[in-house]
């Protein structure tokens, strides 16, 4: 399969101006409490960055990254290929991801955070695909609601590409 179209779903404006409005519900939410942001790599890492410099609560950063291998379209066992440095005991812990869709990865980060014992766990989606769930999570801060489609840009990607346009992009695949 390959790209033959890109048709805008979000312009780089509206992105902005969303984690504006994310940053603030963020920073009303965690005020007073110490927080860890944790970017799931590679598709949050502009998401991530654009998040945490909105914030005034001074949030402590962190990366992970998971794969799946699994067969064909059907998922399989979720495992870390980059784990979190920080202890998440007993702290308030954000996670950062592009998009949820069939929710498997942000299932498998909070049962690994809360078997870590962290005091609370949320969220943070810069695109919401409920239709397409098959594990039911809760994305607690959203920034657009999408059906499902396959989209690009603004750190996603297809096939390592596209990640670099500035707005979401919806991909016509052949």
């Amino acid at each position: 399969m390959r790209v033959t179209a890109l048709n805008p779903a979000f312009s780089a404006e509206a992105i902005a101006a969303r984690i504006r409005e994310m940053g603030e519900e963020i920073d009303r939410f965690y005020a007073g409490k110490p927080l860890i942001l944790v970017c799931v790599l590679k598709g949050a890492f502009m998401f991530f960055a654009d998040l945490a410099r909105r914030l005034t609560v001074r949030p402590e950063l962190d990366f992970v990254r998971v794969s799946s291998y699994g067969g064909g379209d059907r998922p399989g066992a979720i495992r870390f290929t980059k784990d979190i440095d920080t202890s998440v005991s007993g702290r308030h812990v954000l996670i950062v991801e592009d998009i949820v869709d069939t929710g498997h990865t942000v299932d498998f980060l909070i049962r690994q955070f809360r078997a870590r014992g962290a005091e609370s766990l949320r969220v943070a989606a810069l695109v919401d695909k409920r239709e397409c769930r098959e594990v039911e999570v809760t994305v607690d801060f959203t920034g657009f609601a999408l059906s499902c489609g396959f989209i690009v840009g603004y750190g996603l990607d297809y096939a390592e590409q596209y990640r670099e346009l500035p707005g979401i992009f919806e991909a016509v695949l052949e």
